[in-house]
């Protein structure tokens, strides 16, 4: 079950568990990302991240259990979890900025996303998805 982001607080993990972290400070931006890299990194239409220059990072457990790869000549990177795969926090631009998967957090946003980037590369099948039957779970 989710629970609020009090004091500027957040909490999450990875999938399977192993993975645990807290977040102290607050996120400056929230963006939803659709460049190819996301959507390579996702699965999905786009990325949906937090960022922050102040907040820091602390490994609750499975910290052995997170790695980092970096897209050879780019400033592109994913921290992960080694046993499920699932996206987790990491530090970039040599160390200076906090980027939080959403969907990582177990914890709820409250904060709404700031904008879409990289529209120019929006997956042609994301479109009017609004329109879409809206079910509770599996049909």
């Amino acid at each position: 079950m989710s629970e609020s982001i009090a004091s500027s607080d957040a909490h999450g993990s990875c999938l399977c568990g192993t993975v645990r972290y807290e977040i102290h400070g607050a996120f400056e931006r929230f963006f939803l990302c659709h460049c190819r890299y996301c959507q390579k990194d996702t699965g999905s239409a786009h990325g949906a991240n937090l960022f922050s220059t102040s907040a820091t990072l602390k490994w609750l457990s499975g910290e052995d259990n997170v790695r980092t790869f970096c897209l050879p000549a780019t400033r592109h990177s994913r921290s992960f979890c080694v046993t499920c795969g699932s996206a987790l926090p990491g530090m970039q631009m040599e160390g200076k900025l906090l980027v939080v998967p959403a969907g990582s957090l177990d914890s709820a946003i409250s904060q709404r996303p700031d904008a879409h980037l990289y529209m120019a590369s929006k997956a042609a099948w994301d479109e009017a998805l609004e329109t879409l039957p809206q079910l509770d779970g599996l049909p």
